[in-house]
């Protein structure tokens, strides 16, 4: 990620506009992308500082290109590089013994003569023989423990030139919300996987509800937070890459401007930027995907929506895999047990506890239930598939409990 030296933001009508590499205006960038991935894979062994050096003269004669934004190139290509360290300090101790030397044969020149015998080379020469090292060796090792003297050890890189611009783009949007007082997110869709990220990142949120399958989303922003302010800030701007992943969202982050106003930064998924990590999976198992497709969008009244709720309660939230929408606007949440622990039993039920007043039913494997222990209420037992029949017949009894008694 990129740091807030790197950002680049213009404010304008109260709203705040990242900088963003298009492809009408910038086409050309790819090239100097491509030449930039080429230097890194080609650097193995080079400093640091040389590769920074060499990517900013990449951009000596191109007029629409800020010092701040080949800076940001930089700092991403560093990212996903590997550099040589001295974390045992041993740089630092080979500097101390290279300068005793060296001070024995004070002064150095760079051409002997009667006055002065002692020149650069044969110093170097002398001073790496002492220390069975080659000249070459001494100085590579001289200062590793200074950043800009590092040496590339392995690059990673991007996939493409593409890719290396639209980390740019999304990178200027968390450095962007490094700013920010908060952030409020409409979601109509992919809400386990937006709350799921937002716990990782361990950010302090509130969720309302604005309707059928739409909640808003309120966290709080690292200008917001009294202390750990950039740490919070990290995390929030690791979240961000994940929401673009998501679809059905729309965003809106108050920013304190450098003159101290608030200014808007507005985003949805309408934008077209490209997450670096996946879409979503539609479902989460194949047994989801399977019982949908049985069942399909609507069967004896009863619609089907695919996690179309969100329970929560204070920092606790939990998604149901699907909710059931009666015409008649009964509605029962249906989560669906896959892969299990007795630990993960035993969270599940404590969640479910929570939030007993729902109706929420329950498809448990046979195999997860003890030995003579009857299933409680709204419990639907499976093997290997969930029997769509057995499923409307739970749902009917919950909607009209009196007739099937």
């Amino acid at each position: 990620m990129l740091t807030s030296e790197h950002a680049i933001v213009e404010y304008k009508s109260g709203q705040a506009i990242p900088d963003r590499l298009t492809r009408n205006t910038h086409q050309h960038y790819i090239a100097y992308a491509e030449q930039m991935l080429c230097i890194y894979r080609e650097g193995i062994g080079s400093q640091r500082r040389y590769l920074h050096r060499t990517v900013s003269n990449l951009f000596a004669e191109e007029p629409d290109c800020p010092l701040r934004r080949i800076q940001a190139f930089c700092k991403l290509l560093d990212d996903k590089s590997e550099y040589h360290t001295d974390p045992q300090g041993e740089a630092s101790r080979l500097r101390l013994k290279v300068f005793n030397e060296a001070a024995k044969l004070h002064p150095l020149v760079q051409q002997p003569d009667a006055l002065f015998e002692h020149d650069n080379l044969h110093a170097k020469l002398q001073i790496a023989a002492g220390l069975k090292l080659s000249v070459e060796q001494m100085e590579q090792q001289l200062y590793a423990d200074v950043i800009p003297f590092q040496r590339l050890k392995n690059f990673e890189g991007y996939p493409d030139a593409a890719a290396v611009l639209s980390r740019y783009n999304i990178a200027q949007l968390q450095a962007c919300l490094y700013r920010a007082e908060n952030m409020t997110v409409i979601a109509t869709a992919d809400f386990k996987t937006i709350l799921r990220y937002a716990k990782l990142a361990r950010l302090l949120h509130e969720i309302q509800a604005q309707g059928p399958s739409k909640y808003k989303i309120v966290f709080s922003g690292p200008a917001s937070v009294l202390r750990e302010t950039r740490r919070y800030g990290v995390n929030f701007a690791k979240f961000l890459p994940a929401l673009l992943a998501c679809k059905g969202w729309q965003m809106t982050a108050r920013l304190k401007a450098p003159w101290g106003q608030p200014v808007k930064l507005q985003l949805s998924d309408k934008d077209n930027f490209t997450s670096h990590l996946p879409v979503p999976a539609e479902f989460d198992s194949t047994l989801e995907q399977k019982f949908a497709e049985n069942f399909g969008e609507s069967r004896a009244g009863w619609q089907l929506i695919r996690e179309g709720e969100i329970l929560h309660e204070h920092q606790t939230a939990f998604v149901p895999d699907f909710v059931f929408r009666h015409e008649d606007g009964t509605e029962v949440l249906f989560e669906i047990v896959g892969f299990w622990t007795p630990e993960y039993l035993d969270h599940r039920r404590k969640t479910l506890a929570r939030f007993r007043e729902q109706q929420i039913m329950i498809a448990l494997p046979k195999a997860s239930l003890k030995e003579g222990v009857t299933p409680s209420e709204n419990v639907i037992l499976y093997k290997t598939t969930i029997k769509v029949a057995t499923v409307v017949e739970a749902l009917e009894k919950i909607r009209n409990p009196k007739s099937t008694k």
